[in-house]
């Protein structure tokens, strides 16, 4: 954990994207717990992990929160009160939550607990609320201005409240107020508050007149799929608006996008940290976060925007499917062997195959994301440009371990 007033909170979908936050400088992870979180989609962790999972933590100095922010039904409660109950135990510091039947169970067995963005707290009356039931964390909803943040953020200094406010800096946004969504729901049966969603908002579509029998495509923006949040280029102003903790979306995302987007916000909070009172920090920070930006562009986005940080977005829409990244990754093999000694893997090649000059992603559960040029190697023992599928090759790089997988990342046309 970096020693800094602000906290840098990542997302750590499974083990190995676990590893890779902390590896990228962390201060704090989030973590979802099978059942109960807004990813129902990523890996998630068992009861039984949690352990393991908070001892990992430790040896990064970093904190561990749970994420249980879904609403919870009646036949889910006493599930949901062992979640809680196994969170305290192994030491979890605390519970993202916004459904009170969670609240109140971490308040009965002395859980520390903060609100999720679920909640959609948009004003002080809210946060005292949350506060006086024991809240130590508060992520506000994403549909506030700088302005309105550092008007809450003033009261609570002001009276001294102990809270803190969180907010996000960068990842996916949702097209309904603080991500509560029902046309999933409607459409496929699997409830977005369940964190079941589908995305279907993510699709195109076509109008249909009916009294003209014409139809009509929705131009070229996707005009319910909303770009990514990315806050990398103002961060020193929300820095500057008393916000005690910076959150990165993406618990369903890859390796690669949590180990970019983490250093990419550890790199831009440490700049700001120890710079911003200099001269020429703003010239330096400008020229920093335009570099971080062009990183972050790399791995998975629909395109950034600066969210409602700055007021209602105009043009903040998507204009394509999917991620418009930089670069794409495509399997290629397995690391078969790591030489510590000599600094070498030996890596099977399944797939695609390998060139010289070709950028490798090693991902593993205790590896994180390992990046490398594949400038220099040998294919089956001989000095060589390329292998193939079969081909045994060994290459210089910084540890990683049997069984990884191995990714070439290629820029995207």
């Amino acid at each position: 954990m970096q020693n800094n007033a602000m906290e840098l909170i990542s997302p750590a979908g499974d083990w190995t994207c676990l590893r890779t936050a902390l590896n990228a400088g962390a201060d704090a992870v989030y973590f979802g717990a099978e059942g109960y979180n807004m990813r129902a989609g990523s890996r998630n962790f068992t009861l039984e992990e949690f352990p393991a999972v908070m001892a990992l933590c430790r040896e990064f100095s970093a904190k561990g929160y749970l994420a249980l922010n879904t609403i919870v039904y009646d036949g889910e409660l006493k599930k949901m009160h062992r979640t809680v109950s196994a969170a305290r135990a192994a030491g979890i510091d605390a519970i993202i939550c916004s459904d009170m039947a969670v609240i109140e169970s971490c308040r009965k067995i002395g859980m520390p607990f903060h609100i999720s963005t679920q909640a959609s707290v948009s004003n002080y009356s809210a946060v005292t609320f949350y506060a006086n039931l024991g809240a130590k964390m508060v992520v506000l909803a994403r549909e506030l201005t700088i302005e309105q943040v550092r008007h809450i953020t003033s009261k609570i200094k002001a009276d001294n409240l102990d809270l803190r406010i969180e907010c996000f800096v960068h990842g996916a946004m949702c097209v309904a107020v603080s991500g509560r969504c029902f046309m999933s729901q409607e459409l496929f049966g699997r409830s977005a508050n369940r964190g079941q969603c589908v995305q279907p908002c993510r699709r195109q579509y076509i109008v249909t007149d009916p009294e003209e029998n014409r139809e009509l495509e929705l131009g070229s923006d996707y005009v319910m799929s909303p770009q990514d949040l990315c806050a990398i280029e103002f961060l020193d102003v929300l820095m500057d608006a008393g916000i005690g903790a910076f959150k990165i979306e993406g618990r369903s995302r890859s390796p690669e996008y949590v180990h970019t987007a983490t250093s990419a916000y550890r790199n831009a909070i440490d700049f700001c940290t120890a710079n911003r009172n200099t001269p020429a920090f703003g010239d330096g920070y400008n020229a920093l976060s335009q570099k971080l930006k062009e990183k972050l562009a790399l791995v998975y986005n629909r395109g950034f925007s600066e969210g409602f940080y700055f007021g209602k977005p105009m043009d903040a829409w998507t204009r394509e499917y999917g991620s418009l990244a930089g670069e794409k990754k495509i399997y290629i093999g397995d690391v078969k062997k790591y030489y510590p000694k000599a600094g070498v893997a030996e890596i099977i090649i399944f797939a695609r195959g390998l060139r010289s000059g070709d950028k490798l992603s090693v991902l593993g559960p205790k590896t994180g994301v390992a990046t490398l040029m594949a400038d220099s190697f040998f294919t089956n023992d001989i000095p060589s440009e390329e292998a193939g599928k079969g081909d045994s090759v060994t290459i210089k790089c910084a540890q990683v371990r049997k069984n990884d997988k191995v990714y070439v990342l290629e820029k995207r046309r």
